[in-house]
């Protein structure tokens, strides 16, 4: 910067000696003002006379982090001493404060989720271990539903007890499991019931029956639907059935489809997770009797024509012996080395 002062008369003035060097020109000139000009001396402002002192700002922030105003925003911490006619500062200062804390953030508290255990549930025999959900029908209108009651026993797949109805409540849930257990010849002890964590499913009058009536209940972990598989997997056959209407006309025409759809589902219905038996073979414990009817069959088609049995000769099959929600987890063994 000193060369293009030196050099600025001989080269034509600033503007050449700047060109030659490569300097901007406003460079130069902040150069020039800062050898000649000293620096402004730094203002200190005032202190106001208005602002609050120590121990009052400390009293504002204590009652800002009280268990009482912990999460709740400034305005709203305000607005509420003055209903209680207690004034401490204006909301900007309590903004402030928390400013010059590091405190200005949000303020609600952050929701903790306790752990839920995951169900292991074990059925060996029919009425052992329920699952029961609620699913809705679309009704005639828009935005107008049906409710359907569903209780299924996880070992057979038998729908033990159903219900239509207009709305989903407790006092029906109540019922329809008074009804079923009554129907089943359930004793205390014997049952455990399984839902998800619905309104109606976690009620206390139907804590309140279950209690009475020696049955266990359990419940889902939130937002995981493979803790309900059988009730989940029930619904979607009920829907994906041809027959299934878009929408029922009402409540009567739904009650209809179901009469026959559960007649159907328990009677006929061959299920892929029971061999192939119907709900209702396995419910009343002739199952096993007719797979082995059915391997009589094959036996007596493989004695006749046994090169169409490219596997060799039919083996018997067994029903399940256990339906399980969540089995354990076995733990693994590590391989041993050399």
């Amino acid at each position: 910067m000193v060369a293009a002062t030196a050099f600025a008369p001989e080269l034509g003035g600033l503007e050449t000696a700047c060109q030659v060097l490569g300097v901007p020109r406003a460079a130069w000139y902040r150069h020039r003002k800062a050898a000649t000009c000293p620096p402004l001396p730094k203002t200190v402002r005032a202190p106001q006379p208005r602002a609050l002192v120590a121990a009052e700002r400390e009293k504002v922030l204590d009652t800002m982090n009280s268990d009482r105003f912990a999460d709740k925003a400034p305005g709203e911490v305000y607005a509420t001493l003055l209903d209680e006619d207690i004034y401490l500062c204006s909301e900007r200062s309590m903004y402030r404060i928390l400013g010059a804390n590091a405190q200005v953030r949000e303020r609600r508290k952050q929701l903790k989720h306790p752990q839920y255990k995951k169900p292991e549930l074990l059925a060996t025999g029919p009425n052992q271990v329920w699952s029961w959900d609620i699913t809705k029908l679309k009704g005639p209108a828009k935005w107008t539903y049906f409710y359907l009651y569903v209780i299924l026993d996880i070992f057979s797949r038998k729908v033990v007890a159903w219900m239509l109805a207009d709305s989903e409540c407790a006092s029906l849930a109540k019922k329809l499991v008074e009804q079923s257990t009554t129907a089943e010849g359930v004793s205390a002890g014997q049952l455990t019931l399984h839902a998800d964590r619905g309104s109606a499913m976690k009620s206390l009058a139907l804590a309140e029956l279950l209690a009475n009536l020696g049955i266990t209940k359990t419940h889902s972990r939130p937002h995981v639907s493979d803790d309900n598989p059988f009730s989940e997997s029930h619904f979607k056959t009920l829907k994906y059935m041809p027959t299934f209407p878009k929408l029922f006309g009402s409540i009567e025409d739904a009650r209809a489809f179901c009469r026959a759809f559960f007649r159907w589902y328990n009677e006929e219905h061959r299920h892929s997770g029971i061999a192939m038996l119907t709900p209702s073979m396995m419910h009343s414990g002739i199952g096993q009797a007719v797979l082995d009817a059915r391997s009589a069959v094959l036996l007596k088609a493989y004695a006749a024509t046994p090169h169409r049995f490219v596997r060799g000769q039919p083996v018997r099959q067994l029903v399940p012996e256990a339906a399980w929600i969540n089995p354990p987890t076995l733990p693994t063994t590590p391989s041993g080395g050399g």
